[in-house]
This record gives C-alpha cells, sequence and structure tokens, in this order.
C-alpha cells in the first residue's frame, strides 16, 4: 500500500513538475473528450426535445369504444377503466359517456339548435389520459361530480357563449333542461379535438338527472411507449371477453413509427460519432506519451541508477498516464457539457448528455493513454542504467 501511495505521488510530481507539457497533453484528451461529449450530447438533446414534440401529438394515446354496429349505450361494462388500468404498462386511463341529452345556453334559446355541443358524464381524472388542461376555473373533482356543475371544452364554450370562469358571477347553461353552474373551461386539446364541443358533468349527476346507468361508451388511455402496441392488442379482449371483436381500438399514432425512426437514426449516429472521437483522443493520447517518456530516458536512467526497480519504473509512467488522461478527461468533460447547455439554451431544447457514453468515453481515455505510455515504459524500463543516462 505504501509502495502503491508513493508512486501516486511520484506520478503526481512528474505532471505537476512539468506543467506545460501536461497541459499539452491532457489538451489532446481534453479535446476528444469535449468533442465527445459534444457530438452525443447535443444530437441527445435534439432527440429529446423531437420526443417531446412527437409525445404531444399522441403517440401513446389510445380510444376503446364499442363498434358502431351495436348499442353504444350499454356495451362497455361499468368498471372499463378500472379494467383497463390493470393492464400493467397503462400509465392512466379514464371513461366517458355520452349521455344523449341536449345542450343550450339558457332557457330562452332554441332547444332545437344545440350548436352541436355533447353531454358527457365524465371523472376527474379524465385530463390526464387525454393530455387536456384548464383554461379557466376548475375541473370536476370528486366533491363537484355530485353536484350540478359542468365543465365546457373549448370549442363548445364558444359556442355557448362563456369566455372566462368568475366565481363571483357564476354562470349557467341548460343541460337535458336542468340548469348547470359553468365551473370550469378547458383549453385546446391536440390530442382529442372530438372533446372540444363536450360539456362535461360528474357521473353522480348524471346519474341523478339525466338517467346514467354507469355504463361508459368511450375509454381514453395512455400507455408506455414501448408497449403501446401490446396495450392496443389486448384492449378488446380486456373490455368484452366473450367477444373482443365489437370492441373498436384506435391505431397507434403515425407519429410513434417516425419517433422510433428518428430513435434509431440518431442511436446509430451517436455510437459512430462517439467512436471517431474516442479514436481522436486515444491517438493524442499515445502520441503524447510515447513522447514524454522517450524525452525522459535519461531521468528513467538515474532513476535505476538508484535503485529504483523495472517495476518502479512502468508504474510511475503508467500512473502518469492515467492522471493525465483523468484531468484532460475531466477538463473534456466540463468544456463539452457548458457547450452542450449553452446550445440547449440556445434552442430551447432540453439539456441531455447521455451519461452511459459518456462514462465507457472517461474509462475508453483512461485505459488508452495507459495502453499508449505502457510500451515505452517497459521499453524504457529494460535498458540498463548506463545506456539511459548516455542517451540524448
Amino acid at each position: 500500500m505504501t509502495a502503491l501511495v508513493d508512486a501516486l505521488m511520484l506520478g503526481w510530481q512528474g505532471v505537476g513538475d512539468r506543467r506545460a507539457r501536461a497541459a499539452m497533453s491532457a489538451l489532446g484528451i481534453a479535446l476528444g473528450m469535449a468533442t465527445l461529449v459534444l457530438v452525443t450530447g447535443i444530437p441527445a438533446s435534439g432527440q429529446a426535445d423531437l420526443d417531446r414534440q412527437l409525445d404531444a401529438m399522441g403517440t401513446t394515446m389510445l380510444v376503446a369504444q364499442p363498434s358502431a354496429a351495436i348499442d353504444t349505450t350499454s356495451a362497455l361494462p361499468l368498471e372499463a377503466a378500472a379494467m383497463v388500468r390493470r393492464i400493467a404498462p397503462v400509465e392512466s386511463a379514464s371513461a366517458i359517456a355520452n349521455l344523449n341529452v341536449p345542450v343550450v345556453r339558457d332557457r330562452y334559446a332554441d332547444p332545437n339548435r344545440t350548436a352541436g355541443v355533447t353531454a358527457m358524464a365524465a371523472t376527474p381524472d379524465l385530463l390526464a389520459p387525454i393530455g387536456g388542461s384548464l383554461d379557466s376555473g376548475v375541473f370536476l373533482t370528486d366533491t363537484t361530480s355530485d353536484l350540478p356543475t359542468v365543465v365546457l371544452g373549448h370549442q363548445a364554450a364558444a359556442w355557448l357563449g362563456v369566455t372566462t370562469v368568475d366565481f363571483s358571477r357564476p354562470r349557467q347553461i341548460l343541460v337535458g333542461g336542468a340548469p348547470l353552474t359553468v365551473i370550469g373551461i378547458l383549453a385546446p386539446m391536440p390530442l382529442a379535438r372530438e372533446l372540444e364541443q363536450s360539456v362535461f358533468v360528474g357521473q353522480g349527476t348524471a346519474g341523478a338527472g339525466f338517467g346514467f346507468t354507469g355504463h361508459p361508451t368511450v375509454v381514453y388511455l395512455r400507455a408506455a411507449e414501448s408497449q403501446v402496441e401490446a396495450v392496443r392488442d389486448v384492449l378488446p379482449a380486456t373490455l368484452d371477453p366473450e367477444v373482443p371483436g365489437l370492441i373498436s381500438v384506435s391505431r397507434p399514432s403515425d407519429a410513434l413509427a417516425a419517433q422510433r425512426a428518428a430513435q434509431g437514426t440518431f442511436s446509430g449516429l451517436f455510437l459512430g460519432l462517439a467512436g471517431v472521437a474516442l479514436l481522436i483522443g486515444g491517438v493524442g493520447v499515445a502520441n503524447t506519451m510515447i513522447v514524454s517518456v522517450l524525452e525522459r530516458r535519461r531521468e528513467i536512467g538515474l532513476r535505476r541508477a538508484l535503485g529504483a526497480t523495472r517495476r518502479d519504473i512502468r508504474r510511475q509512467f503508467l500512473i502518469e498516464a492515467v492522471l493525465l488522461s483523468l484531468l484532460g478527461g475531466a477538463a473534456g468533460l466540463l468544456l463539452g457539457a457548458i457547450g452542450c447547455v449553452g446550445y440547449a439554451a440556445v434552442r430551447g431544447w432540453p439539456v441531455v448528455v447521455p451519461l452511459p457514453a459518456v462514462a465507457g468515453a472517461v474509462l475508453g481515455v483512461i485505459v488508452v493513454g495507459a495502453l499508449a505510455g505502457l510500451y515505452p515504459a517497459v521499453k524504457a524500463s529494460r535498458l540498463s542504467p548506463t545506456v539511459a543516462l548516455g542517451s540524448t
């Protein structure tokens, strides 16, 4: 243990005594490492931004409903959403039901002109699978689901003339002839455009006032990206084990295929660029260590004459090579990370630096540096002290 500590101190002293040479040696490693971080981090950040945009297009959302040829008012079971959530890759699910009642602005409006607004019975967990958000007010809760309240879709709110929610001056609309207080307006929903022209009431209110039996007509769900097709395959049998063919499930978005193709392209690009950058850094390390060892043959001869063994000589230069590699790798990693953060900030991308690639590159540079210093160190250690001292 003492010998190893002494060798580490000697190696560090060798680096410190030749700061200019050490800086130049580490510079090649640093440039190689910085290049590696940049050529992996920048594309990875770009891919993360692309994934974010594709996710916003609904690549992981599925919609299950009865086939159009059957009675859609009682086709799905009461616990449809809970049954779907029991599928392991499903991240969120919610069911809604068409109440088939008219929706008008007030009692003075023509009941035969409902402007295409649809009344839906919904649960408080609807927003997660459809990627919805509120433009004003609040969404349904366990409490308000039993109260005479309603939440409007973005387009439905525009058609009904409700632009905002002011709880000090509540607005009411007529749903199935019953006055319901508007407590929320949803923002536009690119993933579920069909719901923008709907109004949502709690299942408790729907059951008490509109004869809702609890059977949903549509189930919206989000699944893990890698398991979307698998979830789609088991959904019909989950919702209707006896006659799964009566359940229609939307196919995964074309954006999902585009997302996977982009991931495959970027993965190949990462591997190629990382290999080139590591090779460049390794060549620089090898060249620097070979020259360094050859220039210090007289030092090697002097140490041998003073009693140092061949093992001591090899250990000294291997430790110096590893220390130089570590210093260069750390500096390159820092420079590359700063470059990635700056570029991603300018482009508005999330910052992503592939840690496995960086860790592998650091290990690779250290190994290459050690191997680069091994051959000349072994050759020099085999020289007799007189020959080494006499070299120029």
